[in-house]
C-alpha cells in the first residue's frame, strides 16, 4: 500500500477519534482504491470504513452491516420488519468482496453467503462512529413572558382542511411548547374534532374528552375555583400525557387567568445558576400519586426525577413537576441527598416564580390552547363565577408520530429508520 495513503488515512482516523469520539484506528486496515469516486473504502478483519468527501471517516462493524441488510430477504418490503435473527449472523462475519458504484456499496458476505447493497445516502445517514446527521425536527426555542407579544398561533380552518395546517400546528407546539388555535367554534363537539386532528384522545380516570366546571365532579383542584400553582399533569403516570388542550367555552366571573411557564428554560437557568441542584433534580426519584376519587389509586411503576433526560442523547426531555401530587419520600438511594433535594426544590420554585418566567393569559372562547405537557408547566389564578371548560389529552408517542409524518413525510421517515 502506498505509504502516503497510509499516513493520510491514519491522520483522518486520529482526527475522527479526537474530535468526534470515534472508535480507535481500525487495525490492519486496507484501502480499496476507487479513483472514479469521491470516497474511499477502508477494510479491516471486522469493519468496513467509508472516507467521505468531507474528509470524515465512518466505521461500520461487519456484523452491524449484515444485520441491517435492506434486501427483501432480510427486511419485509411492506411492514419493514426484520426477517433475519441476529443469532444467525456470525460475530466474525467477513466480506468476501466489496463493489462500489455511483449509487452505493455492494458487499458479499461469507458463512452464510449473502449479498447486501447499501446506498451511500443510507450509510451517511446512519453513520454511528461518528454520528454525522441529526434530526430534521424544528429547533426548540426557549421563551419567557415576552412571548406574549408574538404568541404561536394557527388558524382553525387551516388545521381542519389540510395536513399542511396540522404540520404547522404540531411544529409550533414542538418549537415553543404551546400554541393557540384561532377561529374555533366555542363548542365541545368542534373542539374535540380539532384535537382529534393530531391523534386519538387519551382516556384517563378523568374520562376521554372532558367538559367541566368548578363542581368538584372529580376530586381534583381543576374542578374548583381555587388557584393552582405551576405544574405538569399526570406526573403520577408511568407514561405522563404528551399534549393537553384547554378551551374556555363560557365565563361569567372574574379571575381565572391561565399561567404558562417554559420548563426547559427554567431548567436551563437552574443548570447555569446551581449545577448541584440541577443534578439532584435529575437523579432523585420523586414518588407521586393520585387518590382523590374513591375508585382511583394511581402511582407510577417506578418513581422518576423531576428533570428527565433522554438516555441516548443526554438531553433534557421531560419535566415532571406537580407538588400537590408528591407522595411520602421514604425511599432514598442516598439519604444524604435529603437536605440537598429540599434546597434544590426551593431553587427550582424560585426560578419558576420569577416574573419573567410567568406568562399569564386570559383564555377566550373560540381560541383553545394546546401545550406540551412534557415541557410547559401550567397553572391558574383563583376565580369567581361560572367557568365552563373543555379539553383532552393526547399520548406523547401519537403526537410525535403526527409531527414527524406531517413535517417530514413517510418516505423521509422510512429512509431514516431503515
Amino acid at each position: 500500500m502506498n505509504s502516503k495513503i497510509i499516513r493520510y488515512l491514519s491522520r483522518l482516523q486520529l482526527i475522527s477519534k479526537r474530535k468526534l469520539n470515534a472508535a480507535s484506528v481500525v487495525p490492519k486496515s486496507t484501502i480499496v482504491n476507487t479513483p472514479s469516486h469521491d470516497r474511499q473504502i477502508v477494510t479491516s478483519p471486522n469493519t468496513i470504513g467509508v472516507i467521505w468527501a468531507e474528509k470524515l471517516t465512518s466505521i461500520y462493524h461487519n456484523v452491524w452491516l449484515r444485520d441491517h441488510c435492506q434486501c427483501e430477504e432480510c427486511l419485509h418490503p411492506l411492514t419493514k420488519q426484520r426477517l433475519v435473527h441476529p443469532s444467525n449472523i456470525p460475530q466474525d462475519i467477513k466480506s468476501t468482496a466489496i463493489e462500489q458504484s455511483e449509487q452505493g456499496l455492494t458487499i458479499h458476505w461469507n458463512h452464510p453467503t449473502h449479498t447486501s447493497f447499501y446506498e451511500w445516502s443510507w450509510l451517511h445517514r446512519h453513520s454511528y462512529n461518528p454520528r454525522l446527521q441529526t434530526t430534521l425536527l424544528p429547533q426548540k426555542e426557549l421563551w419567557n413572558y415576552d412571548i406574549q407579544h408574538n404568541l404561536p398561533t394557527v388558524e382553525y380552518q387551516a388545521v381542519m382542511n389540510s395536513d399542511d395546517g396540522v404540520a404547522e400546528w404540531t411544529s409550533k407546539i414542538y418549537r415553543y411548547g404551546f400554541c393557540f388555535v384561532d377561529g374555533v367554534p366555542a363548542s365541545s363537539e368542534e373542539t374535540e374534532k380539532l384535537l382529534s386532528r393530531i391523534a386519538f384522545i387519551r382516556t384517563t380516570h378523568f374520562g376521554g374528552f372532558w367538559n367541566f366546571t368548578s363542581n368538584l365532579a372529580k376530586a381534583d383542584l381543576a374542578y374548583t375555583t381555587a388557584a393552582i400553582e405551576a405544574h405538569t399533569d399526570t406526573s403520577y403516570f408511568t407514561d405522563p400525557v404528551g399534549l393537553q388542550m384547554l378551551h374556555l367555552l363560557k365565563f361569567d366571573g372574574e379571575g381565572g387567568k391561565t399561567l404558562l411557564i417554559d420548563g426547559f428554560r427554567a431548567a436551563q437557568i437552574l443548570r447555569e445558576e446551581d449545577p448541584a441542584a440541577y443534578k439532584i433534580l435529575s437523579t432523585v426519584r420523586v414518588p407521586s400519586h393520585t387518590v382523590g376519587d374513591e375508585d382511583t389509586f394511581i402511582q407510577p411503576t417506578t418513581p422518576s426525577p423531576i428533570l428527565g433526560h433522554n438516555i441516548s442523547t443526554g438531553q433534557l426531555e421531560q419535566i415532571r413537576w406537580n407538588n400537590g401530587h408528591r407522595s411520602v419520600a421514604d425511599q432514598w438511594d442516598n439519604p444524604d441527598n435529603v437536605t440537598g433535594f429540599y434546597d434544590a426544590m426551593r431553587k427550582w420554585n424560585e426560578i419558576l416564580t420569577r416574573k419573567d418566567s410567568e406568562l399569564w393569559i386570559q383564555l377566550q372562547p373560540g381560541r383553545p390552547l394546546i401545550f406540551d405537557n412534557w415541557r410547559t408547566l401550567h397553572g391558574r389564578s383563583a376565580f369567581s363565577g361560572c367557568r365552563q371548560m373543555c379539553g383532552g389529552y393526547i399520548n406523547r408517542d401519537d403526537y410525535m408520530s403526527r409531527l414527524r409524518l406531517t413535517n417530514l413525510g413517510r418516505e423521509e421517515i422510512l429512509k431514516r429508520l431503515f
